[in-house]
């Protein structure tokens, strides 16, 4: 049985599931759905095979559950398995129907006393932390495991992708990281997705680079945040509205609020690397949360070519924009708008 005591993450947990070391008990809770789903879809693949399944697993939804039958299924013994496994999805909607209590799902409690090695329960509760106070304190004196699944945190998206390409043994270097940080963003499924997609044709390097990017994810290496950023830190004009050009040719991929958000963001850390006491690369990355040291010297290096008052101006400039093109105060095409801006920041 695994240890009680450890650090618990939805990586570890993933790892423990494949070893085949189960819990007697998972809750699943927080508002990031993606992590209960996959943890739970891991759970019942891992414990049970496909024939197994039709006789060892019980699946059962919180708005019309009983939770006296979800007791009853727990205690039964698995056939011709090692395991069965039971299911209660949309654990969060207990309570929501008929003459029911949402602390009905408290009545887990006897059962967490002594749960059956041979069944493994799985609670899946979304949009926030289960509501059973008693059966979550009992949970907790045994081996069973409560993981909390956060909503991802856009700072936290590069560390998010180096522990994944880890996890599948995929080596990354930092210009893809923040391609595919900036590109894809917090949409864990298709970041997951399109990373998995990557490794297959990763070949024998086993190595995502900017490049396999660029051919396979629909992201252009010359025409993209990053290079607009580059070629405002160097003033270099004609290569800033060549990427406007094709924004404004593809703007299904490139729309205008998300490029003007990237932008703001990028000023406002390079304003507060220029007003940092701590000058250090470790001291920078606390002040602006960025765990990346290739976005951080990108950073240092836009700083010496904007002076405090330039940048303070550029973020009044992108807000003015921001506003406008939500047709708040203007009827200009967005695009319009964007070249406008770019021309301000070229010249502050």
């Amino acid at each position: 049985m695994p240890p009680k005591k450890e650090e618990i993450s939805y990586f570890s947990i993933k790892k423990e599931i494949e070893q085949k070391q189960f819990r007697p008990i998972y809750v699943l809770q927080g508002e990031e759905p993606y992590y209960i789903d996959k943890l739970c879809d891991l759970i019942v693949d891992n414990a049970l095979s496909e024939d197994e399944k039709a006789f060892n697993l019980t699946v059962c939804y919180g708005v019309d559950v009983e939770m006296r039958n979800v007791i009853a299924a727990c205690k039964q013994y698995p056939a011709m398995s090692q395991y069965q496994v039971v299911v209660l999805r949309e654990a969060q909607n207990v309570g929501k129907a008929g003459n029911k209590h949402a602390t009905e799902i408290n009545m887990l409690q006897y059962y967490a006393q002594k749960p059956l090695d041979s069944t493994i329960l799985v609670i899946c509760y979304k949009g926030g932390s289960i509501k059973a106070g008693d059966f979550t304190k009992e949970l907790k004196k045994t081996t069973g495991l409560v993981f909390t699944s956060n909503k991802i945190r856009d700072y936290e998206i590069p560390k998010l992708i180096r522990e994944y390409c880890r996890s599948i043994s995929v080596n990354i270097d930092e210009k893809s990281v923040a391609m595919l940080a900036e590109h894809i963003g917090s949409d864990l499924s298709r970041l997951f997705s399109e990373i998995d997609k990557l490794r297959l044709l990763t070949g024998p390097q086993k190595t995502i680079t900017p490049e396999l990017i660029e051919r396979n994810i629909g992201y252009s290496k010359e025409f993209n945040i990053f290079e607009l950023e580059d070629a405002l830190v160097s003033r270099n004009q004609l290569k800033a509205f060549r990427i406007v050009d094709y924004f404004q040719r593809n703007p299904k991929n490139n729309p205008v609020m998300p490029v003007v958000s990237s932008l703001f963001n990028f000023f406002s850390n390079i304003l507060l690397i220029q007003t940092a006491k701590d000058r250090t690369d470790a001291g920078l990355m606390e002040q602006v949360n960025i765990r990346t040291p290739f976005r951080i010297r990108k950073l240092k290096e836009a700083a010496m070519a904007f002076s405090k008052r330039g940048c303070v101006n550029i973020i009044s400039y992108l807000r003015d924009c921001d506003v406008k093109s939500k047709g708040q105060g203007s009827r200009q095409d967005p695009y319009d708008l964007l070249k406008e801006l770019i021309y301000k920041i070229l010249h502050s």
